[in-house]
């Protein structure tokens, strides 16, 4: 699993919010692809967590090096033309990528 720190100062936090919104489907057709979450923080700090399961690191590495970063260079979908000169101030100020595996886990019994 890979989880992204993303320093969000609060003048920030909503625009980082509509840019997730608006990007709905640009890693969940990724071969490899599990899960996606983006945790708000509540108090005590400006980092989000952008949160990816993987089923393997292989699968990870191919998004990162084809199309996240098209997405990131604002290539492959959206709203057309050529997208140079446009694109917004990044509403982060500081990115931590944490790599996880597993170790153990557990679900709700049934009845």
């Amino acid at each position: 699993m890979k989880i992204n720190v993303l320093t969000v100062p609060a003048a920030q936090r909503e625009s980082l919010e509509q840019r997730f919104a608006a990007r709905a489907g640009a890693v969940e057709s990724s071969d490899g692809f599990e899960w996606f979450e983006l945790l708000r923080p509540l108090e005590g700090t400006d980092d989000y967590l952008v949160y990816t399961r993987w089923r393997s690191e292989e699968d990870f590495q191919n998004w990162m090096s084809g199309p996240m970063q098209a997405a990131h260079r604002g290539e492959g979908g959206g709203s057309g033309g050529s997208g140079e000169g446009e694109r917004p101030k990044p509403a982060a100020t500081g990115s931590t990528l944490w790599s996880f595996e597993v170790v153990q886990q557990a679900s709700p019994k049934q009845g």
